[in-house]
């Protein structure tokens, strides 16, 4: 575990911001593969990449900081420069968004650009969670006696009382640290996961699929795959036994599958009209 890689000067340089730029980079080569590959501009890559950098790295931070507000008002300072403290889902949305707007000034279709950027966000996740597993920052599991739960004793965000923590009765969030405690090492979940999610994705990328239905199975996918990681992260229940990431989850989920079905089905009507035609 190496939370801070080295310091220049005053600045220190975080393991966890030096994997979210090397997911970055992944991510800008895979789409600079499939603009290759669909006859188009290289550079349309690395436009999505940097706009969906900026406004995901935003929205993941301003949630995190309102989700813990308080802890942020007692640091101000750590709002700009912790090297931990992002809302994944925050930064999936924020993304998205950067990504629509960049298709709009480029004028390719939105649904044909997230396609192309549906295995990079499952790679960069991928590489971003081991980020996660250097710095320690926090996103590690539930208390486990499992033969590869682990520690994080130099873990950024500190490995105490108030950072290994368990639920309770009532589905909240109490310490569960102890001498000699181990964990679920969830980001090393979370990057095989998201690894396999990049792969199914990348297989199916050149079989003639309606625009968006990579992107609505991504969803899907990626959304079952937190589902899952969430039973042994320490976010506490909210509603239903579920926690918030959860409840968001199931609404990626199933957003993404009735917009598959609709895409697929608009897609086989407008052939179907097409054939009648010619």
């Amino acid at each position: 575990m190496i939370p801070v890689l080295f310091h220049i000067g005053p600045l220190s340089v975080y393991s966890y911001g030096m994997m979210m730029a090397l997911g970055f980079l992944a991510a800008d080569y895979v789409i600079s593969l499939e603009c290759r590959r669909r006859g188009i501009v290289t550079e349309y890559a690395s436009s999505a990449v940097v706009w969906a950098a900026i406004a995901g790295i935003s929205c993941a931070r301003i949630l995190d900081i309102l989700n813990n507000f308080s802890s942020y008002w007692a640091d101000p300072k750590s709002m700009i420069l912790s090297g931990s403290g992002f809302v994944w889902y925050g930064g999936l949305f924020g993304g998205i968004f950067g990504v629509y707007l960049v298709s709009r000034y480029y004028k390719i279709a939105f649904l044909k650009t997230i396609d192309m950027c549906a295995p990079a966000l499952a790679i960069g996740q991928a590489i971003g969670r081991l980020g996660c597993q250097l710095s320690g920052d926090g996103d590690w599991g539930l208390p486990s006696k499992l033969p590869w739960a682990m520690a994080y004793p130099r873990a950024i965000v500190g490995w105490n009382s108030q950072t290994v923590l368990k639920l309770d009765a009532h589905g909240q969030l109490v310490s569960g640290f102890f001498p000699g405690v181990r964990v679920h090492p969830a980001p090393i979940y979370e990057t095989l996961l998201y690894t396999g999610i990049f792969v199914i994705l990348w297989r199916l990328r050149a079989k003639g699929l309606a625009d968006g239905r990579l992107f609505f199975l991504y969803l899907i996918l990626a959304g079952a795959a937190r589902f899952m990681v969430e039973f042994v992260r320490i976010n506490p229940r909210v509603a239903m036994g579920l926690s918030e990431a959860q409840l968001i989850a199931i609404g990626m989920i199933f957003f993404g599958s009735v917009a598959w079905f609709l895409v697929g089905a608009k897609h086989e009507s407008v052939a179907a009209k097409q054939a009648i035609h010619a």
